[in-house]
């Protein structure tokens, strides 16, 4: 197939990889970023969150299959101008992609579906936020309504700094106060074509951008998958997975649908477990649009069944036609390598070295987030934003995919470059006792 990736970060670039892989396909990137230029053709010019210039090319380049990767574009209703022209597209229609560009909308859903999800107060004022944030108390959680490029979210046991983020995003819109729901979390994705749903592989984030869950919220520092302590709660992964199917992403699909808003594309589950033992309960704490960055890196990095096919599947509308998604017993980690500064205010512009030797360390691959060409050939690679590039890993233990991944790191030269030492840092511990 000819199939287009809208979007430039780590996230688009692991899709190409896997599509890459399967052979036969031409792919196309817009805008994409250096690394993503060695996998699949650059169209630097094309305005991705543009409904009619996307659909314009792809209509002219015969495409046949458009993959949405990052928010923006949903939200600004790329999806249903290429439906409205016939070209099939994984991605949900503006409507359905409330679900991630509005956190009360999402509320709204999950209450009407009746999924499991923490307490929560739409605050549009500075005295409605006071009185929220009092009524539920520490920790408290703030969150901006609208996108926020993951960084709308604030945990903190400080009044003062809860009052102050809610304050950043009030000019905009109303925030969500919500109730602290203590536990582990896992991110869970399911694909759907607005009525049949296939669930991935789940797998965990590390949100904060220092080492133990120190410092500030980020987009995503790393992630690893399998989850092998599920099995302690749930009896197995596969009873987990075949559990949130159940209870959170069919009546999700369910609900979108009766509203006359089918969710076709990537349904995001970000859950919490609470509680121990078989009163283990899950609770969803938001939903996304689409696939998760760094969640995809590693669930890709284990799929071992036809991406392309499936998504195509869920964009024709024929998902229930397709076998369950298959995954390789392999323990996958990706470690974000990022910028001097990030999240807050991260330097760029600076000269990326070492890449060729990370890449050649066995068992890794880098997925490029924020990269730029270099200023003469043959030069270094130019950091570009916040969160560089993604070092992918797989392993046949958790140690093993570590001991890569950190490796290859060492290789790479970035000046005041910082990352997670810490990534299934506890999962492989565990394995090993």
């Amino acid at each position: 197939m000819r199939i287009l990736v809208l979007g430039s970060g780590a996230r688009e670039h692991a899709l190409l990889l896997a599509l890459k892989a399967e052979g036969g396909h031409e792919l196309f990137a817009a805008p994409g970023n250096a690394g993503i230029a060695a996998d699949a053709t650059l169209v630097p010019t094309l305005d991705a969150n543009s409904p009619a210039a996307v659909t314009e090319y792809a209509n002219d380049e015969q495409i046949d299959l458009v993959i949405i990767g990052p928010e923006a574009p949903l939200v600004a209703g790329v999806a249903d101008a290429l439906r409205e022209r016939g070209i099939p597209v994984f991605g949900p229609g503006k409507a359905a992609a409330a679900l991630e560009g509005s956190k009360a909308f999402a509320k709204r859903i999950m209450d009407a579906a009746g999924v499991p999800t923490g307490r929560a107060t739409r605050a549009a004022t500075r005295p409605e936020v006071e009185a929220a944030i009092d009524a539920y108390g520490a920790p408290y959680v703030v969150k901006a309504d609208g996108l926020a490029a993951g960084k709308g979210v604030i945990v903190t046991d400080d009044r003062t700094a809860a009052l102050a983020h809610a304050d950043a995003f009030l000019p905009t819109g109303p925030v969500l106060v919500e109730e602290f729901l203590s536990g582990p979390e896992v991110s869970l994705f399911f694909v759907s074509d607005g009525d049949t749903v296939r669930a991935l592989a789940p797998a965990q984030d590390f949100k904060r951008a220092y080492d133990g869950d120190a410092g500030p919220n980020t987009g995503g520092m790393g992630a690893y998958s399998p989850l092998p302590w599920l099995a302690e709660r749930f009896g197995s992964e596969r009873a987990f997975v075949e559990r949130v199917t159940a209870e959170v992403a069919e009546p999700v699909i369910r609900q979108l649908d009766a509203e006359g808003t089918p969710f076709i594309g990537l349904l995001y589950a970000g859950l919490i477990l609470t509680g121990e033992g078989e009163a283990t309960e899950i609770k969803v704490i938001e939903f996304n649009a689409r696939f998760g960055d760094p969640e995809t890196q590693v669930v890709l990095a284990r799929l071992t069944s036809p991406l392309s096919r499936l998504l195509m599947s869920a964009a024709s509308g024929t998902l229930e036609d397709e076998p369950e998604p298959t995954f390789a017993d392999i323990a996958a980690i990706t470690v974000v390598l990022a910028s001097e500064g990030y999240p807050e205010a991260p330097v760029t512009g600076r000269t990326i070295g070492g890449l060729d030797a990370a890449a050649a360390t066995p068992g890794v691959h880098l997925a490029h987030a924020a990269t730029a060409g270099p200023d003469a050939p043959g030069g270094d690679l130019i950091s570009t934003g916040g969160r560089v590039l993604n070092v992918i890993a797989t392993g046949d233990t958790f140690a093993q995919a570590r001991e890569r991944a950190y490796a290859a790191l060492d290789e790479i030269t970035l000046d005041g470059a910082h990352f997670r030492t810490d990534i299934a840092a506890v999962v492989a511990r565990t394995a090993a006792e």
